[in-house]
C-alpha cells in the first residue's frame, strides 16, 4: 500500500517533486503545504494546497510523510528552515532516490534528500540530511557531502572529497580527489576545484579562486 506524502512548498520543484514521487516510488502525494501568505491557489496539480500552519490539522504526522522540496533559496536555509521545523512538529521526512540513479550497496543517503536519475554514488560515500543533487553527477568513493547541500547536474565530484554544509555546487563543475569545500560555499559552474576552500566564500574559474571581497551570503539563488 503506497505510504502518503505531503509536499512543502508548491513551486518548480514541489510540482517535479511530484511526478517523481507519483510515478518512481511508493509514495501516494496526497497534498502540497506553504505558509498562509504564499498561498495563491486552493489546488496544484489536482491536489489541496493547505497552509503550513495548519498542516497537523489536515495531515497529522502520524497519517503521512512529508518532504521538503524547496531548492537553494537563500543558500539552502529556507529549505533547511522548513526540515528543521516538520522535524520538530513530529513528522518523519521522505527520501527519493531515482530508480535510474547508480547508488553503490553501503552509500548512505540522509533523510529529506532528494537523488535525480543518472546520478552515479560509489562505495562508501555518505550524503547528508536535505541535500539535492540533480540529474547526472559523479560523487566519488569516500566522499562525504554534508548536510542541506545542493548540488546541480554534472558534477564530477572525485574520491575522498568533503563537501561543507549549506554549500551549492554549480553545474559542470570538477572536484579533485582529496579537496574539502568549507560551509557556506557557493562554487560557479564549471570551476575546477583543486584545493580545499575557505567558509563562506564563492569560487569561479578554473582553477577556481575565490571572488574578491564577496560573500557567499551574497549571492541569490
Amino acid at each position: 500500500m503506497p505510504k502518503r506524502l505531503v509536499l512543502i512548498g508548491a513551486g518548480e520543484l514541489a510540482q517535479i517533486a511530484c511526478e517523481y514521487f507519483e510515478h518512481d516510488s511508493d509514495y501516494d502525494v496526497a497534498a502540497f503545504s506553504v505558509e498562509r501568505q504564499y498561498l495563491s491557489q486552493p489546488v496544484l496539480a489536482g491536489r489541496p494546497v493547505v497552509p503550513y500552519e495548519e498542516l497537523e490539522q489536515h495531515y497529522p504526522p502520524e497519517d503521512v510523510e512529508a518532504f521538503v522540496a524547496i531548492p537553494a533559496s537563500q543558500l539552502n536555509r529556507l529549505r533547511t528552515r522548513f526540515y528543521l521545523d516538520a522535524k520538530q512538529r513530529g513528522y518523519r521526512l521522505a527520501t527519493y532516490v531515482s530508480s535510474r540513479a547508480f547508488v553503490w550497496r553501503n552509500a548512505e543517503i540522509g533523510e529529506n534528500s532528494f537523488i535525480f536519475e543518472n546520478n552515479v554514488i560509489q562505495p562508501f560515500v555518505r550524503i547528508g540530511n536535505n541535500c539535492i543533487l540533480w540529474s547526472g553527477n559523479h560523487v566519488g568513493h569516500r566522499t562525504v557531502v554534508r548536510d542541506h547541500v545542493f548540488v546541480a547536474s554534472h558534477a564530477v565530484i572525485s574520491g575522498y572529497c568533503d563537501i561543507g554544509e549549506s554549500s551549492f555546487i554549480g553545474v559542470n563543475t570538477t572536484f579533485n580527489d582529496h579537496v574539502k569545500v568549507a560551509s557556506d560555499n557557493v562554487i560557479g559552474s564549471g570551476a575546477l576545484v583543486h584545493k580545499d576552500t575557505e567558509a563562506g566564500r564563492v569560487y569561479v574559474g578554473s582553477p577556481a579562486k575565490a571572488v574578491p571581497g564577496r560573500s557567499s551570503f551574497d549571492v541569490t539563488l
